[in-house]
């Protein structure tokens, strides 16, 4: 088994966050409650989301923003078998354009 991160990407700006009824949020975490329990097998960490972001360097640090809006851990027995248990995440379908990158997470040597 194989561990990996899901990040997960949002589309959305501020206005077509706010256009979304408390009954589309319910439903939405509800959808995320379910695809969780579905894959509670694979779930290692059922994540977070990521908001205030500070960006370190060697010259100090600043605030920034990106599209990142959550993370995710699973273990699957191949990078193609975590992509399937995100292909149906409802994270997909709340805007258009929202997207989730899985990048595999090999153990440290050693």
């Amino acid at each position: 088994m194989s561990r990996f991160l899901a990040l997960y990407h949002g589309a959305a700006d501020d206005a077509d966050k706010a256009e979304v009824s408390d009954e589309q949020q319910a439903a939405f975490m509800n959808a995320w409650a379910r695809w969780a329990q579905d894959h509670e097998g694979a779930l290692v960490d059922n994540g977070a989301p990521l908001f205030r972001k500070k960006r370190v360097t060697a010259d100090g640090s600043d605030d920034f923003t990106d599209s990142k809006t959550g993370y995710a851990i699973i273990e699957a027995n191949s990078h193609d078998e975590a992509v399937r248990i995100f292909s149906g995440h409802p994270h997909l379908r709340l805007f258009p354009g929202n997207w989730i990158e899985v990048l595999e997470c090999p153990p440290l040597p050693g």
